[in-house]
């Protein structure tokens, strides 16, 4: 099952994605959605239907309760960094706010010029769970999405901590959909292009910590909810890590996709700021 968030003038609306058609679930996004009724739900509904092809789709999740994202996750990026595989997760955040849809501009601050990019998978959580084992861990993954990471070089390294560097507003895309665990092949490829040249490609089995292992490890720490979001990683081929380093700027397309989720394709813009 495939499930999206589309915008409706000033609302938004949970979807399940038949080919073609969106059909109305009746609840106003797909973190709603999980948090009431959840998967089944979602099955069962048979409310106002729509073209999924013409429809704006908003952030799969839009107000996730937490967004953590895991940093050196993938065993090729991190030997592109120059590290030695970790024995525990490297742990960040994002906030809302930073949260854009599938097709939205990538806003591009004026206070950096170091923008790159980081394609992911990203996990969403469809059951409440709190110190979980790993088969609870993952009865608890409702389905993945996209995301990418997208990363003000010159933030993240003002300091040890990366945060100031990861949550800009505007700037992370997160969708097209949300796709059950069946839907997406153990060893889907990831890739990212910028205006066509393929920058990143892997496939998600590369991953350290896996999705069952994230949930597992995360919820010893804090109770994950319906709704929240796991950035799962990068692979290498990220822009700062190449001779001479390469970021976005204004005018390119960053494209990411997920075998068996679908595919985020963002304009990079100059953000407008107020005089």
């Amino acid at each position: 099952m495939r499930l999206a968030t589309i915008r409706r003038g000033g609302t938004t609306a949970a979807v399940r994605v038949e080919g073609t058609t969106a059909v109305e679930t009746g609840h106003p996004d797909v973190g709603a959605l999980l948090r009431d009724g959840g998967l089944d739900a979602a099955a069962a509904a048979d409310g106002a239907r729509h073209d999924f092809g013409t429809a704006e789709v908003a952030p799969v999740v839009p107000t996730p309760g937490k967004i953590i994202c895991i940093g050196l996750n993938y065993r090729n990026h991190i030997l592109e960094m120059g590290r030695d595989l970790p024995q525990h997760p490297t742990l960040f955040a994002k906030y809302a706010e930073a949260l854009i849809g599938a097709g939205d501009e990538i806003q591009l601050p004026p206070e950096s010029d170091k923008v790159d990019w980081e394609g992911e998978l990203a996990v969403v959580l469809g059951r409440r769970v709190r110190r979980a084992s790993a088969d609870e861990a993952r009865a608890a993954i409702a389905g993945y999405s996209v995301l990418n990471d997208v990363t003000m070089r010159d933030y993240q390294y003002r300091a040890p901590q990366w945060l100031q560097g990861k949550t800009w507003e505007n700037s992370t895309p997160l969708g097209p959909v949300l796709a059950t665990p069946d839907e997406v092949p153990s060893d889907a490829a990831l890739v990212t292009r910028v205006d066509g040249d393929e920058v990143q490609r892997t496939t998600i089995d590369d991953l350290v910590f896996d999705p069952v292992e994230l949930v597992r490890y995360l919820s010893t720490i804090v109770t994950l909810s319906p709704g929240d979001v796991i950035a799962s990683g990068t692979p290498g081929g990220v822009g700062h890590a190449r001779t001479p380093a390469r970021y976005l700027s204004a005018g390119q397309t960053l494209t990411t996709s997920v075998d068996g989720i679908g595919e985020l394709v963002n304009v990079a813009a100059t953000e407008r700021v107020p005089e």
